[in-house]
């Protein structure tokens, strides 16, 4: 972290509004991003970072000025955005709509090949969501922002502030884990159209 940002937040800490605006103008487009790939809906993504931004607010006398800020922030966001999808699922379900899916497209592919398909598609995209928001902190970043953020590994290694090996490795598991709980709905959905 450079001094000037080490300086905006030691300044914010002491209640400087105008430090804090500086670091939300800094990081809202990347954290918006973030949380637009966990939710899929730009005004949702707005909420979970106007919601990531005041948790920092808050939590602010707990930074570690050893960590690096973007990755703090970026996994408020995430946990920010991750909460949010799961207040909306639950709001869903007690209404009996459909949640959106992860990235959008899944819904317009399984409409095309039908009622079953669709209906499928929806089941594996809640799954992968609740695989994906059970996962440990340093994975579930490193997976969303390698397979929904398009972060190289190097980027991954900065957020988590870990080497790279360490970030292939979060990213590895994460993979393997969403994967395993995917796989018995894989197998049942090849059986069906065997």
């Amino acid at each position: 972290m450079d001094a000037a940002e080490l300086e905006r937040i030691r300044s914010a800490r002491g209640g400087d509004a105008a430090a804090f605006r500086g670091i939300v103008e800094t990081y809202s487009r990347p954290l918006w991003r973030a949380a637009y790939r966990v939710l899929g809906d730009p005004a949702a993504a707005e909420d979970a970072v106007q919601d990531a931004f005041l948790r920092a607010w808050r939590a602010l006398d707990r930074f570690d000025e050893q960590a690096d800020l973007s990755t703090w922030l970026y996994r408020i966001a995430i946990n920010a955005a991750i909460d949010l999808r799961r207040e909306r699922s639950r709001q869903a379900r007690l209404s009996g709509a459909l949640p959106e899916d992860l990235d959008g497209q899944v819904a317009a592919r399984s409409t095309a090949a039908g009622p079953h398909r669709h209906a499928f598609g929806r089941q594996l995209v809640d799954r992968a969501q609740e695989a994906i928001a059970e996962l440990p902190e340093a994975e579930r970043t490193a997976i969303l922002l390698r397979h929904f953020e398009g972060c190289s590994i190097a980027e991954i290694a900065r957020a988590l502030g870990g080497g790279e090996n360490a970030a292939k490795q979060a990213v590895f598991r994460a993979v393997h884990k969403v994967r395993a709980v995917l796989g018995p709905l894989m197998e049942v959905s090849r059986g069906e159209t065997a």
